[in-house]
């Protein structure tokens, strides 16, 4: 199985869903990150800190920026969508479970000639078992957002698995209550687990004994 983790924006909480995501469906699984731009300590690095699982990056871009964008400033070539499919697949013979996360948005390019996160996932879903996960916001703005990259991901034959509720606050406001039952009224789309505020600064061990309880469902 190959899982997807894509966001409706940049800085939602893929990286800290995805290392939570690695405990729920581990252990014997790796997380795949295609393409890594800008940042001190690469998400890669921070998902084996908090879960403690094999990790792989393809390609780092030093520049904070979409990966094509990145990849053109510095007028370097980077790897296509089609060559992270088979980097993917290899992963998936020896891994069983693939959990990659994408960069920002969901049509973020990853490359230099405009394949994005669900092209690659409907590339690897003509052999794989594939679901695709939506980390969502939960604050005022977030109906919107979240409904148009549900739209995009079913415009390309992707029906999302489930939403994640990046960080929740433990004092929500009237936006906050009101989106925890509008964000699956309005998308059709399940709630799989809701990540309190703050967790991805919990110690290691902690993160991974208390992940079990953000979900909702497996």
């Amino acid at each position: 199985m190959i899982i997807f983790v894509t966001g409706t924006d940049t800085g939602v909480g893929k990286t800290v869903a995805t290392a939570a995501m690695a405990v729920h469906f581990g252990p014997e699984l790796v997380v795949a990150k295609p393409t890594q731009t800008g940042t001190d300590e690469p998400d890669a690095e921070v998902v084996r800190r908090l879960a403690g699982c094999a990790v792989a990056q393809f390609t780092h871009l030093p520049d904070p920026l979409a990966p094509d964008t990145a990849a053109r400033l510095r007028e370097v070539g980077i790897p296509t969508v089609g060559d992270h499919a088979t980097r993917i697949r290899a992963l998936a013979g020896a891994h069983g479970t693939v959990i990659v996360e994408g960069a920002g948005g969901a049509l973020v390019r990853l490359d230099t000639t405009g394949g994005t996160l669900p092209d690659l996932a409907a590339e690897l879903a003509r052999d794989h078992e594939v679901r695709v996960h939506v980390v969502t916001r939960v604050g005022l703005g977030t109906l919107n957002h979240t409904e148009l990259t549900v739209e995009a991901l079913r415009s390309r034959g992707l029906e999302p698995a489930g939403l994640v509720l990046g960080a929740v606050p433990e004092d929500p406001g009237l936006a906050e209550r009101c989106n925890l039952t509008e964000l699956p009224r309005t998308t059709g789309v399940p709630v799989l687990a809701a990540l309190p505020e703050g967790v991805g600064a919990l110690e290691p061990r902690e993160f991974r004994s208390r992940a079990a309880s953000w979900f909702r469902t497996r």
